[in-house]
């Protein structure tokens, strides 16, 4: 049996879609099926997302969230963090580019204890109606050019980390306005079903 550790924020818990509950619930009940029905390769998937959370949540639970669920026979762990440590608030960035990174390093050293098969998921991007705003409910600010430079930096470290860079964020882009939910912000149904069939695709090959 392979377990599927999916850590992050709330894009990886699935707010905002009242459909299939996000994707990594979809990969959940794709692999189930394909288990009982069509005889494949056992995957359990575990859903480790929390709203809200950044890279400090992270190497805060990493360790005990990961014993709690390791399987004795493989173990793949998935890491989908920027978009809460790139936030912008009162002229102040909440986790900078080096804590970030130290932060990330810290815990991709935890689960190397356990497995070296360690992927880091690129952040989607926003609408271009919150782009460089600051949103009036919250007072946060988040913008697409910061995205990207943090993107740039989650492959820097899976490069010297020799482990698993996934750009979601390239093909989302292209259909940035129709895969994001009235928030602008955390994807739809279609945005969150574009992120699960890349994902899967991956462990399929994996299986």
């Amino acid at each position: 049996m392979s377990n599927f550790l999916f850590f992050g924020d709330s894009i990886t818990f699935g707010e905002n879609d009242w459909v299939f509950g996000g994707w990594v619930d979809s990969l959940k009940r794709s692999f189930y099926h394909k288990f009982n029905i069509e005889n494949t390769k056992k995957a359990t998937i575990f859903n480790l997302g929390i709203g809200g959370e950044t890279t400090n949540g992270l190497i805060k639970r990493i360790e005990v969230e990961l014993n709690s669920r390791k399987s004795e026979i493989e173990n793949y762990v998935f890491l989908a963090y920027g978009m809460n440590d790139l936030v912008i608030k009162k002229n102040k960035i909440e986790i900078d580019k080096i804590t970030f990174k130290n932060n990330l390093n810290t815990a991709i050293q935890i689960i190397k204890k356990t497995t070296k098969d360690i992927y880091l998921i690129s952040i989607t991007p926003i609408s271009s109606k919150i782009d460089n705003k600051i949103i009036e409910t919250t007072g946060k600010l988040r913008s697409n050019k910061i995205i990207l430079e943090y993107n740039e930096l989650l492959e820097e470290i899976a490069n010297e980390q020799n482990i698993n860079f996934i750009d979601i964020h390239s093909g989302f882009t292209k259909n940035k306005e129709e895969y994001l939910s009235k928030d602008f912000l955390h994807p739809n149904e279609k945005g969150y079903e574009f992120i699960a069939n890349n994902i899967q695709q991956l462990i399929l090959e994996i299986l």
